[in-house]
Parts: C-alpha cells; structure tokens; sequence
C-alpha cells in the first residue's frame, strides 16, 4: 500500500465506486417510477424508460465492476492499489456520465457517458499486462465489450433506433461476468468457511465442465442479443440455464445455510441461472410468461443479489471489520430478494401492473438506501483496528 493521508473515501477503489453503485440504484428505480407517473418532470435522451435501463446497467453496475476490478486487481497482480487523486479522477468521470444522461443533447451525453468504461479498461490492461497476470485477460475483454455497448446504446439513442441491443449486449456481458467471477468467489468462499467451520469440503475444482457451461452462456446470450424470436434461442438458453444449475449444485451451497455472507452468493448464482432459464421459457411461451419478468430475474435478481454480497463482503472485510452479517445486512439480503420477486411476478398477479411496478421498485431500492446508510458509514471512515 502507498502512504495516504486524504479522505478515506478515496483510498480504495471499492469505497467511492461502491458507495455511488449504491446511491444510484436507490434512486434510478424511484425516479421512473416517479417519471412514469407524471410526478416529476424528465426527458433525458431515449426518454425515461430508457434512460432507466441504461442508468441500471452502465450506471449502477459499471460502478459495481469499478469497484470491484479496482480491488482485486492489487490482489491479482501483486501491484499498488489506485488511489488519491486518481482515483477521485475516475469517479469523477463515472459522477460527469451519471450528469450527462440527464442532458437533452445525445451526442453530448454519449461522449462524456461513454468514456468511463474504456479509461476503467484501460487500466485494467496496464494492470494485467505489467503484472502479467494473463488469466484475467478474459475480465479486460469483458469490461471493453461493456464500454462498446455502452456506445452502441448512445448510437442508437442519436440516431432514434433506440438502445435495445446496445441494453441487451450490457446486460448479456454482465451476465458473463457473472458467471465468470461468481463462479470463482463462490466455491472459493464456500470452500473457506467451510474449512474454517470444521464442515466436510466440497470437491468442484473449476473443470471442463465450468468451461462448458460459460461457452454455452455465451453462445445463448449472443442468440439472445440478435436473434431473440427464434425457437433454437430459447432452446440454448434452457440449456444454459440448465447447466448453470447443475454448476451451482456443485458448490453445495446448503451446507452455508449457517453463514448469510456466503449464502447469498449461492442465491445470487440461483437468480443468474433461473434468469437465463426463464429467458428461455419466454422464447417459447411468451402469454405465459412475458419477457419483461424473464429480463428481470436476470437484472433485479441476478444483477441486484450478487453485487450486494459481493459489495457487503469486501466492504466488511477491507474495512477491518467482523465478516459477519448483522441485523442491518440480513434487511438488505431480504429486501433485494423480495424486491425481485415482486418486479418477476408483477405482470403475473392479479394486481394492477403499475401498483406492482411501483411496490417492486420500492422494496428492492430500499436494500440499497439501507446499503448506503448503513455501509456509506464504513466507506466514509478509516478502517478498524481488528
């Protein structure tokens, strides 16, 4: 670690990136919804259920990945942490992007939007390359196919063809994120406590079956991106889904029932492979089960769930603080997984959709407004003496 002196805020990456994940997806929910219903004003470019779409995915989860990649890279590359004033630099670039989306003027908002994800890619080359840690070369072209998606969503908004593939390629490359370093974290974890707790081990070594069930994810995602309505989509999507249950299976993640902070890993790979799965099933029975609730297992469950334990593991850990969930983290772990529940079942009940809609949001905001006032503490102060 370098010597630093400024505000804690900015002596780790996941402190700023994190706290600001947090606070925008408390707010991006309430804000449409408020949008939606006449209540306040908005028109940003695309309008507003676009801009929500793309503030959930290259706001909110971009700045998840931020903080993660800027903490675990010290840690894979065995070179020195950003911080300080660079580090205020690069919020500073994600905070002008959150800005510029509220612009009228598209171009404008792509150009100060867009250049966040490709700074945070460049970074991470330099990182790997000069630490030549070459097995997260896969995560650096993961986080340049965010950025290029990114920028085929505001291409699609100047133009007036809309940011639906632009949205479906970000949230098909978080997903393969997901799996990806889910699927590292979560055995690893699983692994420890259970060691640590004197439990029988689990035997999952990533194998080629892992291998498989990313490739298969891919080639499903890909179809899904272009090619949506055809019956063989549907089908490599059930086969994804299908394999990434039998992947979590293997981590025997009912063994961690006992632990919260290792639970819900398991919980948010079980929201990644029944998102995939119930994309799938809209393929094929689309009266049944609309795309809008399938779409949202995936991004309320999978994409809301796994950042909120990842994000409350490192900040407890990094903070010098007891990597145990208290009171406060079990409300957060509830609320997301209700709050998507709520929005996957909303056009499914025998409720009005906008009652639904707006309970949904309201439910799974709420574990990140308790996320920032809880955890924004943490992320604001010095860490502890253990």
């Amino acid at each position: 670690m370098r010597r630093y002196a400024g505000p804690a805020l900015f002596s780790f990456g996941f402190r700023p990136f994190f706290l600001a994940a947090a606070i925008v997806a408390a707010l991006t929910p309430l804000v449409t919804g408020l949008a939606f219903f006449g209540a306040i004003i908005a028109n940003p470019p695309g309008g507003i259920i676009a801009w929500h779409g793309h503030e959930m995915v290259y706001g909110y989860l971009s700045a998840v990945i931020a903080g993660f990649i800027l903490t675990a890279v010290p840690n894979w590359t065995g070179r020195l942490p950003l911080m300080g004033p660079r580090l205020m630099g690069l919020a500073g670039l994600w905070l002008a992007g959150r800005a510029a989306m509220l612009l009228s003027d598209a171009a404008l908002a792509g150009l100060i939007d867009g250049a966040f994800l490709f700074v945070l890619d460049l970074f991470l080359w330099r990182e790997v390359l000069a630490g030549k840690n070459w097995r997260n070369a896969p995560v650096c072209l993961l986080v340049l196919l965010l950025a290029i998606g990114n920028l085929v969503w505001h291409v699609g908004i100047a133009q007036g063809q809309g940011g639906s593939i632009g949205l479906h390629f970000g949230i098909g490359v978080v997903a393969i994120l997901l799996a990806l370093i889910g699927g590292r974290v979560t055995p690893s974890f699983t692994r420890n406590w259970l060691a640590k707790t004197g439990r029988e081990p689990i035997h999952a070594p990533f194998a080629l079956f892992d291998k498989l069930a990313i490739g298969a994810l891919v080639v499903a995602i890909l179809m899904w991106i272009f090619l949506p309505q055809l019956m063989a989509t549907g089908a490599l999507l059930l086969l994804a889904g299908l394999l990434h249950f039998v992947r979590l299976a293997r981590w025997r993640g009912w063994k961690t029932f006992a632990e919260p902070l290792v639970i819900i890993l398991h919980i948010g790979y079980f929201w990644l492979a029944t998102g995939v799965t119930l994309l799938g099933v809209s393929v094929f029975a689309p009266s049944i089960l609309p795309a809008a609730s399938a779409l949202h297992a995936l991004t309320a469950g999978a994409m809301g769930v796994m950042p909120l334990a990842v994000m409350t593991r490192a900040v407890r850990g990094h903070t010098g603080r007891v990597l145990q969930a208290d009171a406060a983290t079990l409300i957060i772990f509830a609320l997301v997984n209700i709050g998507a529940l709520a929005r996957v079942a909303a056009p499914l009940v025998p409720t009005p959709y906008a009652f639904g809609l707006l309970t949904s949001g309201v439910i799974w905001s709420s574990a990140f407004v308790v996320f920032a006032i809880v955890y924004g503490r943490y992320l604001l102060a010095p860490c502890v003496s253990k």
